[in-house]
């Protein structure tokens, strides 16, 4: 069998040329190529007999090269092949996208864990917050909601003002405030999808996981800006808790990445890097940082500069408490005059408190209900099998009056006092003053 070449710049094919005999008829056989590499290399071998014919459409393929805008010849700002750069900065393996219908071979998909299982599907959903648990009104504190409005406004607009903006709003106060509840009531009101962290997210047995994952978590609010359309904001609550020192608790290492990690966000909020190889072209949105705590001066003072987070301390008036707890006692038919009454009867106590009462006066109903249910011994397995053994019984909720709030809040207040007065560890521990 004879091996004759002719190359065909225009369909970039070649033929085979079979010998007559009885076992195969004379005819050609065109193939088609499937790099130009291979017309190269198939018509290096036949040079001899091919000659200036052949050397003339090498020069002819070599000259070709695909589209400008083709990913497989761009270059990147920097002249690196951009295909190669991008796969050097990824750092996937592959759990980004999993068994996915359509993303690999369907030989590879199987049908054991179904046509589509991504592993990751569900992690990448709930990166962002929505609030659809927040149902029915509430009232929004106006000097809270004017400071947070115009602090990621500000923030937005911020290559449209000739100042300095600060990027982290540092919300303080006392416990149980609603300073993460009524900054999620914002973010609603205003159409923002957050990314919150909480503080125990700022420790790992990895160093510098935590700084790490502050970065992502800025980048991926950048890109529900670019790639939804929406507003977005990194939240972090209870950042004291995580970065405070109180007493003597030890400085780790990645607390001061956290603090360094923030610090850089600041002074550097549209260069935010995760470990790749850095590009000049790599710009991420500009994202306005939130963080809730109890007492800042627990912090490393240099993150809490006016110039890299604004402070706002939110102590709510006593109108700011009605207005909140009105609200909270709304659909109970609890009227503003009895809602007075109540703030009035306890006073100097937190927010949460007042929500604590109505979920206190719960706990005779759902008693009643469990002994309905078939008592303490049944409770197990109706719970658990109530699908096989039948439906549970109807919940009733309790009718909310103002003398069994009032009852709630007193076993409530007598808690709060024999946390204070009764130190077991002095009991436990009480010849050691001897």
């Amino acid at each position: 069998m004879a091996l004759l070449f002719k190359p065909d710049v225009s369909t970039l094919s070649f033929r085979f040329r079979f010998p007559t005999s009885s076992l195969f008829n004379s005819r050609i056989i065109p193939v088609k190529l499937f790099t130009k590499q291979t017309a190269i290399a198939f018509s290096s071998l036949n040079s001899e007999n091919e000659g200036i014919e052949e050397s003339n459409s090498n020069e002819q393929v070599n000259n070709r090269s695909l589209s400008k805008q083709s990913s497989w010849e761009a270059k990147d700002d920097e002249g690196n092949d951009y295909l190669y750069v991008l796969g050097k900065e990824s750092d996937n393996m592959n759990i980004a996208v999993g068994a996915r219908a359509g993303i690999i071979d369907d030989l590879f998909t199987g049908n054991f864990l179904g046509k589509d299982s991504d592993i990751v599907f569900d992690y990448r959903q709930k990166a962002t917050r929505s609030f659809e648990y927040l149902q029915g009104d509430y009232y929004i504190a106006p000097l809270f909601m004017d400071k947070v409005v115009c602090h990621i406004v500000k923030n937005y607009i911020a290559h449209l003002l000739n100042t300095k903006v600060p990027l982290i709003l540092g919300i303080w106060g006392g416990k149980g405030q609603g300073k993460s509840f009524q900054t999620e009531l914002i973010f609603r009101a205003m159409g923002v999808e957050p990314i919150i962290m909480s503080a125990g997210e700022l420790e790992s047995e990895r160093a510098g996981e935590p700084g790490k994952l502050i970065r992502e978590r800025y980048r991926t609010a950048s890109q529900v800006v670019q790639n939804q359309g929406k507003m977005s904001c990194l939240m972090i609550n209870d950042i004291d808790a995580g970065l405070g020192r109180f007493g003597n608790t030890q400085m780790t290492v990645n607390n001061q990445i956290v603090v360094g990690t923030l610090m850089n966000l600041s002074d550097n909020p549209t260069k935010v890097s995760i470990g790749q190889v850095w590009r000049e072209s790599d710009i991420t949105n500009r994202i306005p940082v939130i963080v809730t705590g109890n007492d800042f001066s627990t912090i490393y003072a240099p993150l809490i500069r006016d110039g890299r987070m604004e402070k706002f301390y939110w102590q709510p008036t006593h109108e700011d408490i009605l207005n909140i707890v009105l609200k909270m006692y709304e659909k109970d038919g609890i009227s503003r005059n009895e809602v007075a009454h109540i703030v009035k009867t306890f006073p100097n106590q937190a927010l949460d408190f007042y929500g604590a009462l109505r979920s206190r006066t719960y706990d005779q109903s759902i008693l009643k209900w469990v002994e309905d249910g078939g008592g303490v011994n049944n409770l197990g397995k109706r719970l658990l099998r109530q699908k096989k053994d039948g439906k549970l019984p109807v919940f009733t909720p309790p009718k909310q009056t103002v003398e069994a709030l009032l009852e709630s809040g007193y076993s409530l207040v007598k808690e709060q006092k024999l946390i204070m007065e009764t130190k077991l560890s002095k009991e436990y521990m009480k010849n050691i003053d001897d």
